[in-house]
């Protein structure tokens, strides 16, 4: 009797630990029952909130589907313009489930999946508004508008999988690796170009200034040089002068200064030897005078 009701309390707790089941934060939760989305007396899909919940033991499966916002960032994609120019878009979606059961029964309740189709919907729409512009328009002012409306056809595409699409953005948009190298090479084909014609301009220009203070310098050198000779000429001149005057007052006198300034000037060094006359006037002022005593 005891085994009958050990057993009993063990099938009892087994029924309520498979009767219950936990649907955490940031989850929801669908119940197939029979391989069928169980729904409620209006027809519609069963959605379970976090918390703890009952279901049919051993019947039921419960299928848990995170519920929080999403970022679907994949790799950049290929798109060609209204001028056959292709770029390369990085673009990223931000999405969320808002209908659970549509959700499980289009995507399989797997978000790889889903992400998948979400994806080349969202492309589709990339692809028909790229493809509507010139490169000129989409990256002047027109990436806005052109990202508002690849949001409003994403979000009509996936409402199908029971996805609703809350952003589209492109990140980034670059030209192809191949049109890149031709357009980098041709700028800076065209940069070098204009480099040296301004190198020669400036070249050109400084030639000139050089050309310019080479002709100042040359003017002023002269001017000094003449400024130089009039005053070394009225110079000489006022010399002279000096000189005459000096000697009308008392040529004696003067005669003897002169002869002094040239027995220095010619005898600086003990080394020098002149060949001259006794009898030469040279000497006149180094012979011996007679005292006159009549003075």
């Amino acid at each position: 009797m005891k085994n009958m009701t050990v057993v009993g309390l063990i099938i009892a707790a087994f029924l309520a630990f498979s009767s219950v089941f936990v649907v955490t934060e940031g989850q929801r939760a669908i119940v197939l029952l029979f391989s069928k989305v169980q729904k409620d007396s209006q027809d519609n899909a069963v959605v379970y909130e976090p918390g703890l919940h009952l279901k049919v033991p051993f019947f039921s499966q419960v299928r848990r589907i995170d519920a929080r916002i999403q970022t679907l960032d994949g790799a950049p994609d290929r798109f060609v313009t209204s001028e056959k120019k292709d770029l390369i878009v990085d673009s990223f979606v931000k999405w969320r489930v808002n209908d659970f059961s549509a959700y499980y029964l289009r995507a399989r309740g797997d978000k790889q999946y889903a992400e998948t189709l979400l994806k080349q919907k969202v492309n589709n729409g990339l692809r028909t508004n790229f493809g509507s512009r010139t490169i000129k328009e989409i990256v002047s002012g027109e990436r806005s508008e052109l990202m508002e409306e690849a949001l409003v056809q994403a979000s009509e595409s996936a409402q199908e999988l029971g996805i609703e699409v809350l952003d589209v953005r492109v990140k980034q948009i670059n030209l192809p690796n191949e049109v890149s190298n031709s357009i980098f090479q041709r700028m800076r084909a065209e940069r070098t170009a204009v480099a040296k014609e301004h190198r020669s301009e400036g070249q050109e220009k400084a030639e000139i200034i050089r050309a310019e203070v080479d002709r100042r310098v040359t003017v002023m050198l002269a001017d000094a040089e003449r400024n130089a000779r009039a005053v070394r000429g009225q110079g000489d001149a006022q010399a002279a002068k000096i000189y005459a005057d000096a000697y009308n007052k008392d040529p004696e006198f003067f005669g003897f200064v002169r002869s002094l300034e040239a027995y220095k000037n010619t005898f600086t060094s003990k080394g020098d030897v002149m060949v001259l006359s006794p009898d030469s006037e040279f000497f006149d002022y180094m012979k011996a005078k007679k005292v006159d005593n009549t003075r």
